[in-house]
């Protein structure tokens, strides 16, 4: 008789996932709102457009991953804030547009499941979608022997949102003249982490601690992406914003380019907010030039409004209800 093989033989314990699912069913459910017409399981994930209370109702979408962050999550065996990044960085994306984010769907691929690892990095993703008022209405996970390293997992998010057709963000009306009003980051936040690890790893272990980052290597390069749909929601509420950017890979340039018309262009004025010490490490360590750096990282502004001056006063007095800073770091010309 010939030798049996089966699924888990071949290195995909279904089981094993569907107990882990199992765990976390609690916490999926929580994110849900009276819009999810379905439970936990089926082939799709249903949602009411009729709870949005939109008139003309646009649907916005965007998918992304947090790429080689999660190389820091692995080394540093730190799995409970990748989850928030994901949901944050995708509900900026499509923040910037006008758009309230409705739901979300992940993917969580890797080798060989791990479920303490997948269960911590689920629970962030529900913790980033509970904060965010987002329900989490669907997923894939996907277990693939051979084709990730022992230990290695990736990861992406799509996040739909929607906007009233009218109150569409997508910088027509930005002219020359118009004001580069830059909101403070946190960090790295998502973007630019292969050049962040080949120059911080290679110097330093992962846990040292550093004076002027007030923490460790790891500390610093996990911190979590921040959401700004709240700060972007009563902005706009306030005020005629011609255009949002939101600083990812790229930098603060080509990302904000993105929004102008033929024949206008951006001048920053990179003097205008102190950098995070964390990229001064990153450009003395590494030797990287200055122009690396700037297309690279975000350079401490995590999001950019792009306003006629007339509005600049107020809003920079407006700026100091929430919990970043407001600088006006250039212009549209």
């Amino acid at each position: 008789m010939s030798r049996k093989t089966t699924y888990k033989d071949a290195g995909v314990d279904i089981e094993k996932a569907e107990s882990s699912f199992r765990n976390l069913k609690d916490r999926i459910n929580a994110t849900h709102t009276p819009a999810v017409l379905s439970g936990v399981g089926l082939f799709g994930g249903f949602y009411d457009l009729s709870e949005t209370g939109c008139r003309e109702p646009v649907l916005v979408s965007s998918v992304d991953g947090v790429g080689t962050k999660l190389k820091v999550a692995i080394l540093a065996n730190r799995h409970h804030t990748v989850g928030q990044d994901l949901v944050n960085h995708c509900i900026n994306d499509i923040a910037v547009c006008g758009a309230k984010p409705l739901f979300f769907l992940d993917y969580f691929a890797c080798g060989h499941l791990d479920p303490a690892v997948y269960e911590e990095v689920i629970t962030g993703i529900t913790v980033g979608c509970k904060n965010a008022g987002v329900a989490l209405i669907g997923g894939e996970t996907a277990e693939m022997p051979d084709f990730y390293q022992a230990g290695e997992y990736d990861m992406s998010g799509t996040i739909v949102g929607v906007v009233e057709k009218s109150r569409i963000i997508d910088g027509r009306d930005i002219a020359s003249g118009d004001l580069l009003i830059g909101i403070s980051g946190n960090g790295l936040h998502t973007n630019g982490y292969t050049l962040a690890r080949k120059v911080l790893l290679e110097a330093f272990e992962i846990d040292q601690y550093h004076e002027p980052l007030q923490g460790s290597v790891a500390d610093e390069l996990l911190k979590i992406h921040p959401n700004y749909y709240p700060l972007i929601q009563k902005v706009t509420d306030a005020f005629p914003v011609k255009g949002i950017s939101h600083i990812t890979g790229g930098g603060i340039e080509k990302n904000t380019r993105r929004l102008l018309q033929d024949g206008l262009q951006l001048n920053v004025n990179w003097g205008n907010w102190p950098v995070p010490p964390v990229f001064d490490l990153i450009q003395q360590t590494g030797g990287v030039p200055v122009e690396d750096m700037r297309q690279t990282f975000n350079m401490g502004i995590g999001l950019i409004f792009i306003i006629d001056p007339q509005y600049k006063e107020d809003l920079l007095k407006h700026g100091k209800l929430f919990p970043y800073q407001f600088y006006h770091i250039g212009m549209v010309e």
